[in-house]
């Protein structure tokens, strides 16, 4: 399996958003809600670590709740490939 860097993550977040028409702060602790970052740009984030990775990634919803910033969504993926 291929783990992706924090920033390569990032990329890929940053590459979501611009599809939206949105561009994703440098800011770390910036707020999802605030920016426009929502569940199903979180699911197409996710897909394209899979993607990225040649692995599945599983992840429950009481998982989700607790991310509330670009950091969390970043911390998560990371900590996800690596189990």
């Amino acid at each position: 399996m291929n783990s992706l860097s924090r920033s390569q993550v990032r990329d890929l977040m940053a590459q979501v958003m611009k599809n939206q028409g949105k561009v994703l702060p440098d800011d770390d602790s910036a707020d999802l809600r605030e920016i426009g970052f929502r569940s199903l740009d979180f699911s197409e984030l996710a897909l394209r670590v899979e993607d990225e990775t040649g692995d599945e990634l599983n992840f429950d919803a009481p998982g989700l709740r607790q991310i509330a910033t670009v950091g969390d969504v970043l911390d998560f993926l990371l900590q996800l490939q690596s189990e």
